[in-house]
């Protein structure tokens, strides 16, 4: 993401949102075996790969064999990704575009939107050979103020006026700045998670409950604490702190905060806390011990 911003600060303000279509279920199993000994000569490792791509799926009873597509989400996938759109990436930057791509979702970002047209018209031609096909339904061009989202992220330049004068802002915030915050479906799949394990009908202890919770809490707060979620982050740490306290007195109105308090929470149990994760915050806690 690092590197999209930077892009985008230095004027690169339209984006090729770009979509394939049925990647993992299309994959040309041929071509990826043609790239493949390009590069590899021991036969054995081209036949594990080949028989992990052909291994086709299970209906009942009966293996229905394959010869397109490998499985999404499996192990094997992200290795045929880059196999199969590596050459893509080298013809998009020998023509000086700026791709930035991960697994099968990837973007350029551009001055223009003639500019962008014209990435997406070569990105059509280049992924043609390949035996890959856009989605043209989820493709799209779009300027960074109205936005776009990439790998869980949404990405936008802010444009509403600020309710403080500028002289009274102590952050580093400006308006017209660019922003970066977790999707909508990201964070709607996170609160998920929680809720399923802060059922109320879960028979576990509150110490038991916090230590199931950590992983989710920490692998999720990791991923997106470098992004704008201090606000967001405050809000989900207090939303987490009420599903314990509704957990132990088996309801939502209730009076946890006296037999559990949130101090105790943090400190005795070692619920991880959302906006200790986030880098800014973090060094000034250390630097105040």
């Amino acid at each position: 993401m690092r590197k999209i911003w930077c892009e985008l600060e230095q004027g690169h303000e339209w984006v090729v949102d770009a979509d394939l279509k049925d990647f993992f279920g299309s994959a040309d199993h041929e071509k990826i075996m043609q790239l493949l000994n390009q590069r590899v000569s021991d036969g054995r490792v081209l036949s594990l790969i080949e028989s992990m791509m052909k291994v086709g799926y299970l209906d009942g009873k009966q293996i229905h064999q394959t010869n397109r597509g490998v499985p999404q989400g499996g192990v094997i996938s992200p290795l045929i990704s880059n196999i199969l759109l590596t050459p893509f990436d080298r013809e998009m930057r020998r023509k000086g575009y700026r791709l930035t791509r991960f697994a099968d979702d990837w973007l350029v970002t551009c001055r223009t939107r003639a500019e962008a047209q014209a990435v997406l018209n070569v990105a059509k031609q280049v992924l043609e050979k390949l035996g890959v096909v856009l989605n043209e339904e989820k493709t799209r061009i779009v300027h960074v103020r109205n936005g776009f989202e990439f790998l869980g992220y949404k990405v936008k330049r802010g444009q509403r006026p600020f309710k403080l004068a500028a002289h009274k802002i102590k952050s580093k915030a400006r308006q017209g700045s660019l922003y970066v915050y977790p999707r909508q479906k990201s964070i709607d799949r996170f609160k998920e998670q929680i809720r399923q394990r802060t059922s109320r009908k879960a028979p576990v202890s509150t110490a038991v409950l916090i230590q199931q919770l950590n992983p989710v809490i920490r692998g999720w707060g990791n991923y997106y604490r470098k992004a704008h979620v201090r606000k967001l982050f405050n809000q989900l740490d207090r939303w987490i702190v009420r599903r314990l306290w509704s957990h132990r007195h088996k309801k939502w109105r209730n009076t946890g905060w006296k037999s559990v308090p949130r101090s105790r929470l943090y400190g005795v149990l070692g619920l991880v806390n959302l906006v200790h994760l986030i880098p800014s915050l973090n060094r000034r806690k250390v630097a105040t011990l």
